[in-house]
């Protein structure tokens, strides 16, 4: 399996959200409840078109089919916040395990290296273990954890926090 990453495109939402949707009905790994629908994630991807360092990527197998995703999001809306990004990474469940998440970091972090950002924070729901050892293989550090800070299939979830600066010594 050649897996090609490149920068999300509008062609590539529908596919974004079914991957997505699949973890809001069926993991606590994002606090979403309701699956999101297309159309109200047109501004997200806007917001994700490569100003700022506000990116998306996607990752492809050979026939352009979408089987994961990327971002680097706004951390917090206030000011003094902007030299902070929050990394998510989401794999359609038939390739987890294979490298996808992997390959999406690989290519989101080299298009924002040299970007006004200091620090990368990613949180993961718990347990996680595939994800936190992903963002261990990219020097990402635990930094705390929020214990039943989010309720979603009738129990509460502890988030872990991860940082790394973007430029590693």
């Amino acid at each position: 399996m050649r897996v090609q990453v490149r920068p999300g495109q509008m062609k590539d939402l529908a596919r974004i959200v079914e991957i997505h949707n699949h973890y809001v009905k069926n993991s606590p790994s994002t606090f979403e409840i309701e699956p999101v629908k297309t159309q109200d994630r047109v501004s997200w991807l806007e917001e994700h078109a490569g100003r700022d360092p506000h990116r998306l990527y996607v990752a492809t197998v050979s026939d352009d089919r979408v089987i994961g995703w990327a971002t680097t999001s706004l951390f917090r809306p206030r000011a003094a916040y902007s030299t902070t990004v929050e990394a998510s990474v989401y794999c359609d469940p038939e390739f987890l395990g294979l490298g996808v998440g992997t390959a999406l970091y690989n290519e989101l972090f080299c298009s924002i290296h040299g970007a006004d950002i200091e620090r990368i924070v990613a949180g993961i729901t718990l347990p996680n273990p595939q994800s936190q050892s992903l963002h261990r293989h990219f020097h990402f550090i635990h930094v705390g954890t929020f214990t039943r800070v989010g309720r979603k299939f009738g129990q509460y979830w502890d988030v872990a926090w991860f940082e790394r600066p973007l430029n590693i010594q």
